[in-house]
């Protein structure tokens, strides 16, 4: 390959002149463009890896957070959230997303070209948004764990990834979302400040969660026993292994350096590398205060009530979820200071939410509403109250907060953004869940349920040992199919011309079998 300067001298000869060296110039300016360029689409893909990475923390998590029965079954979804979010975000949700955005075309509610990548698509910025999706499908999977179908969680996975999370990701994002702090006229002049995604990520899915926890119900008897009769405490269920549940909450910790400091998007400048570097820190100390605030907490009203100092696991990790969800929005535009003081509160909120939670009986089997919902929401608000001027020119390189007018418009823009999340997620996704209540492929029989789904539905369980299951609802189960099995045999042949009558005689004796199976084995 010939260099800059061979390239120029055969064009303009190897006598010094001005049109020589501006063809040197020119060349050495493109080929320091080409490396930026280079550097930047490298560090999109490194960090939408880490953040991909965080579908090994969700599945370790989830899977350490439920009972051994239903391994398989949580481990399963997971993956799924992957391979069904792919289809869904290739398909139409980058393009609802981002597809055709132009500041000069307005605002927008939704995208509407560059579906299944047809278009003239950055390719590395797409992998990392679709990681994103991945992320947001993940957290609703361990709320309604142990109750719900496969086919409700492939229709709801596809359905988040494709429509739900696109469209909030338009409106908080795009240059045309009519939230967007990168619009041509962003709202009331400042637009909303949300760098990573506690509102269009975490609170999405934690609303989702929320929605979907309600129309399924709880777990069989977790607040009610098999008479409906409500329980004086609600029944602990999990988790099996903390194990699992720390390896999970360390690697969702580690590919949230990918979420947070990835969002920045470019690094090839001192400028980009400063932002990202200031939400690396900031995502450190907000999960840090997280963690001890919630633990500590824990502990101070624990001994106010027992007597007993007690150092509560659960209170220490979902701490520091919480802590990582609600920087996430400010990481780039708030003091370090300010980061630790949003970690300590997010601590707080989660333990107050869970209690609500327990408070409304709604069974969210690894405590998602919580951290995500109510850690976003508080994400999302606190950058409108601890944003810094400075901080917000270098990342988003508008002063519209800076002005020191103290109008509170930014913390407006913030609040009006927790209840669009809030309002399009409960809206949209409550028929969705109805129409699979409606068709039955929301829940799951109560005697499978009993079973676990390993057993029921993976060929065996992801444990070799007694007592994954009991003995005699197995047998209950089995006996139920195999009479079902008999039922669609005979029909099938020599009584193939059976009456509808007779045929809703069989299957109603079927039914009364599986739940006579059902109360024995409780």
């Amino acid at each position: 390959m010939s260099s800059a300067y061979e390239v120029c001298t055969s064009q303009h000869g190897s006598e010094l002149s001005v049109e020589l060296l501006q063809c040197v110039s020119d060349a050495a300016e493109n080929g320091r463009n080409d490396i930026s360029s280079g550097l930047n689409s490298f560090f999109l893909i490194y960090a939408g890896a880490l953040v991909f990475f965080m579908q090994v923390g969700f599945a370790m998590l989830c899977a350490g957070s439920i009972r051994e029965k239903n391994v398989k079954n949580v481990l399963l979804w997971n993956l799924l959230d992957s391979a069904g979010g792919a289809f869904g975000f290739w398909s139409v949700g980058y393009a609802f997303a981002y597809g055709g955005q132009d500041a000069s075309k307005g605002k927008t509610f939704i995208g509407n070209s560059d579906f299944f990548l047809t278009g003239d698509t950055d390719l590395e910025f797409w992998f990392f948004q679709y990681a994103f999706a991945c992320a947001l499908s993940s957290i609703v999977a361990g709320t309604i764990a142990e109750r719900t179908k496969m086919m409700a969680y492939l229709c709801y996975s596809i359905f988040l990834c494709g429509f739900v999370y696109p469209v909030c990701a338009h409106a908080f994002w795009s240059s045309n979302g009519f939230l967007s702090a990168f619009a041509a006229e962003p709202l009331w002049g400042a637009g909303v400040i949300d760098f990573a995604g506690s509102g269009p990520v975490h609170m999405c899915g934690g609303v989702a969660a929320l929605v979907m926890a309600i129309i399924l119900g709880p777990r069989r008897g977790r607040f009610y026993d098999d008479d409906g009769v409500e329980l004086d405490e609600p029944k602990a269920m999990g988790p099996h292994s903390v194990t699992l549940q720390y390896t999970g909450t360390f690697a969702l910790w580690f590919g949230w350096y990918g979420f947070n400091p990835g969002s920045s998007i470019y690094i090839s400048t001192a400028a980009y590398g400063d932002v990202s570097s200031l939400a690396a820190v900031n995502t450190t100390l907000g999960s840090a205060a997280g963690a001890l605030s919630g633990m500590f907490t824990s502990t101070i009203v624990d001994e106010r009530k027992t007597g007993v100092y007690t150092w509560d696991t659960t209170a220490a990790m979902n701490g520091c979820l919480t802590g990582l969800v609600a920087i996430t929005a400010g990481c780039a535009t708030v003091e370090p200071w300010a980061a630790f003081v949003i970690g300590i509160l997010a601590g707080w909120i989660y333990l107050a939410a869970s209690s609500l939670m327990l408070r409304l009986k709604i069974d969210d089997a690894v405590d998602a509403i919580p951290v995500h919902m109510f850690g976003g929401a508080w994400g999302v608000i606190a950058t409108g109250l601890f944003t810094s001027p400075g901080r917000l020119e270098k990342a988003y390189n508008t002063t519209e907060w800076g002005r020191g007018s103290g109008n509170f418009t930014l913390l407006g823009c913030q609040l009006v953004s927790v209840l669009f999340v809030l309002g399009w997620s409960a809206c949209i996704f409550g028929p969705f869940c109805m129409l699979l209540k409606t068709l039955n492929w929301l829940r799951i029989d109560p005697l499978e349920e009993e079973v676990g789904m390993d057993i029921s539905r993976h060929k065996g369980p992801a444990y070799e040992s007694e007592g994954s299951a009991k003995a005699d609802a197995v047998a209950a189960l089995s006996a139920s199919r195999h009479d079902l099995l008999n039922i669609s045999n005979s029909l099938s042949g020599r009584q193939g011309k059976s009456s509808k009558n007779e045929l809703a005689q069989k299957e109603e004796h079927a039914d009364d079998s599986v739940k006579a199976g059902s109360v024995n084995a409780a």
